[in-house]
């Protein structure tokens, strides 16, 4: 039987979405392997003198757990 689990990430990046996601899964893969899916359940932009300085990213991380035997 395959287990998942989800753990949930906050990211982010002075270039945008994308990359604020890319930097999640990227920094999570160091140490969690087996990724399937990334689901982004919110996503933020920071203001300052009325420009978005960064962008951030609130989500959930899937990946499949080793089954040991």
């Amino acid at each position: 039987m395959q287990i998942v689990k989800v753990i949930e990430i906050i990211s982010i990046s002075d270039k945008g979405i994308e990359d604020a996601i890319h930097n999640a899964v990227t920094q999570t893969s160091k140490t969690i392997h087996n990724i399937d899916s990334v689901y982004v359940k919110e996503i933020k932009a920071h203001v300052k003198d009325g420009k978005v300085t960064t962008f951030g990213v609130d989500c959930q991380i899937s990946f499949r757990v080793d089954s040991t035997q």
